[in-house]
C-alpha cells in the first residue's frame, strides 16, 4: 500500500485515533461500477469532523456565531474500494495547531480492519462578519491538542 505523503509511519499514525464515528455505506453513495463514489468520502469527513468539534464543544452557538470554523483545503486518498453496505469507522484527530488554524487526519478502516480512506484538511476559524481568520482561543487550541 502506498502511504500519502502526510503520514510518516502509518502504524504509528493509526494509533493516535482516539475518535471515529460508524459510517453505513447506502445505495445513493455508489457509482455505476457498485463502490463509493469519490465525492461520498468527503461528506464522511464532514459528518466526522462535525461529531469530533462537537464531542470537544467546539462546535456550538450555530444560531448566531462570531466566528465559525471552515475548510481551506482538504484532501483524500482512496487506498480500497469500498461498497455499498460496507460498514466503515471513519476516524479524525487534530494534528497541528496553529494561530487561527488547526490541520486534522482522517482514516477510514472497513470490517476487515483494513484502511480504505485516508486525508487531511486544514481548518480555520473566520469571522462571520469580516470574513478575516480569527485566533484561536487557549482554551479551543488545547482541547484541540488533547484530544
Amino acid at each position: 500500500m502506498k502511504v500519502p505523503k502526510y503520514i510518516e509511519r502509518i502504524d504509528r499514525w493509526k494509533e493516535e485515533f482516539n475518535f471515529h464515528i460508524p459510517i453505513k455505506i447506502r445505495f445513493s453513495e455508489t457509482d455505476m461500477f457498485g463502490h463509493v463514489n469519490n465525492v461520498s468520502a468527503f461528506i464522511y469527513f464532514e459528518e466526522a469532523r462535525i461529531e469530533y468539534l462537537k464531542s470537544l464543544d467546539l462546535f456550538k452557538d450555530l444560531q448566531a456565531p462570531k466566528a465559525v470554523p471552515v475548510v481551506s483545503d482538504l484532501q483524500c486518498d482512496y487506498l480500497r474500494p469500498i461498497y455499498f453496505q460496507n460498514d466503515l469507522k471513519l476516524y479524525v484527530k487534530t494534528v497541528d495547531v496553529g494561530q487561527s488554524s488547526f490541520d486534522m487526519h482522517y482514516l477510514g478502516i472497513n470490517e476487515k480492519d483494513e484502511i480504505c480512506l485516508t486525508g487531511r484538511g486544514r481548518m480555520v476559524y473566520v469571522d462571520t462578519v469580516s470574513g478575516k481568520p480569527v485566533k484561536l482561543s487557549e482554551d479551543m487550541k488545547n482541547k484541540l491538542l488533547s484530544s
